[in-house]
């Protein structure tokens, strides 16, 4: 039997150290755009690719459902750009996948929706195509990062950064942002 004891310690205590050093007011400001953008109606359109595509579906569920559920009243508007295949796929094949994002956004999206661009390098071609218009347009976006945050974390009006090189725990807490920002939001009075 294999002994993977020390390995395991080794990426918990890694993965503690980036949370104690996560900063707490960039969060805080990211959830905050996100409650402006219930209150004024908007829609929140997220999007990312692999490992990030998964927790933009997922946030989707959390907020539309969740979150929404322990608010009460007004619903979050949530639109995963990576969810549906077909179209991803056809934008990818009869266009690019640079574009498979940025067309989607093309023709409906506005100052009042807002923006949750995820990628670890924060390099993602497809995911910056997107964020540069919906810049063009005046939509707000919030980057999720990792790594340096790359040319996403430079563009972003919000950031979520978690300064490790190290893309599995990056995604770990990236997922954490999307579980935390539910409950922190689902637990706050005066909402």
């Amino acid at each position: 039997m294999i002994d993977f004891k020390e390995n395991m310690r080794k990426y918990i205590e890694t993965e503690i150290e980036v949370l104690r050093n996560l900063n707490l007011d960039e969060l805080n400001d990211a959830i905050n755009a996100i409650m402006d953008a219930r209150a004024r109606g908007g829609t929140i359109y997220t999007m990312g690719n692999g490992g990030s595509a998964a927790t933009a579906s997922h946030m989707v569920c959390d907020f539309a459902k969740g979150a929404s559920d322990e608010l009460g009243g007004k619903k979050f508007k949530f639109e995963c750009l990576c969810d549906n295949t077909p179209i991803v796929m056809a934008i990818a094949n009869d266009i690019s996948y640079e574009d498979v994002f940025a067309y989607q956004l093309r023709g409906k999206l506005t100052p009042e929706d807002l923006i949750i661009a995820i990628s670890g390098s924060g390099n993602s071609g497809n995911v910056l195509r997107a964020v540069e218009y919906a810049k063009e347009v005046g939509t707000p976006v919030i980057g999720i990062t990792g790594y340096s945050g790359g040319k996403l974390r430079a563009l972003a009006d919000y950031r979520m950064h978690v300064n490790i090189d190290d893309m599995q725990i990056a995604e770990d807490v990236h997922m954490m942002f999307d579980h935390m920002m539910m409950r922190v939001i689902g637990k706050t009075p005066n909402r």
